[in-house]
């Protein structure tokens, strides 16, 4: 089965059974049934409790991760929407929010009450909470195809955020972990625990992490879309 037709699959299989929220499975991060119980499944993990500084992707089922991790104390990056801006994360510092802490947990929220970095701004990272369409027991992951959990990686690794060692969680519905194998490429994140509303299971070390940009993989189309790879590759002469 290739990759997209896991992602065509599981979406399906959501539907099917009821587990996908508004606005929908397909075509996305699905947002699913229990995705509160989840949240509060990752603050059990010794890896949540430890984190101070936290990415976590936009998509709306991390929307209840990124509310405990503000109400927490915690400060919480994002990613800019396809990295669309020079300055392509967003950085929640709840001591600045005060009252509209919840809602900066949301996109239209962040992009109001947040403050735009570039990536050489991000302060190391402790954890990072990742969206999944689909993943297997060893780790293997597939998002919904755009690849940008993996280039953000790959930037924050490249600018010293991030490395061998930041443990990375997904949050899902137990209809999106699969029991077959999934290809993964040397710029695809692994994960290294995942956590559904029934609680949390460690994948191992199967799968080793991007160690930064890997060009080859990526378009001349994607790289005139996002400004900071085209500085970057101005950089080394690329």
């Amino acid at each position: 089965m290739s990759k997209q037709e896991l992602r065509e699959a599981t979406w399906r299989l959501l539907e099917i059974h009821r587990a996908a929220r508004f606005p929908g499975a397909k075509g996305r991060i699905p947002n699913f049934v229990g995705a509160e119980r989840a949240a509060l499944a990752l603050a059990s993990l010794s890896v949540w409790k430890r984190a101070r500084v936290v990415k976590v992707n936009p998509d709306a089922p991390q929307i209840p991760v990124r509310r405990l991790a503000l109400r927490e104390g915690k400060i919480v990056y994002m990613a800019v929407p396809r990295l669309r801006e020079e300055a392509c994360f967003i950085v929640l510092d709840p001591e600045r929010l005060g009252k509209n802490l919840a809602r900066a947990a949301t996109i239209r929220g962040a992009d109001r009450f947040g403050e735009p970095v570039g990536v050489d701004e991000v302060k190391p990272i402790d954890l990072i909470v990742c969206g999944s369409v689909a993943l297997n027991g060893g780790g293997a992951r597939v998002g919904k195809g755009g690849g940008y959990s993996d280039l953000e990686f790959g930037l924050l690794r490249e600018a010293g955020a991030v490395g061998d060692r930041t443990p990375i969680v997904t949050t899902v519905h137990t209809l999106q972990i699969v029991p077959q194998p999934i290809e993964m490429f040397p710029h695809d994140i692994p994960v290294d625990w995942i956590v559904t509303p029934e609680g949390a299971s460690p994948c191992g070390a199967a799968h080793p992490k991007p160690r930064g940009i890997y060009w080859e993989y990526l378009s001349e189309e994607k790289i005139a879309a996002i400004p900071v790879l085209q500085r970057l590759r101005a950089a080394r002469g690329g």
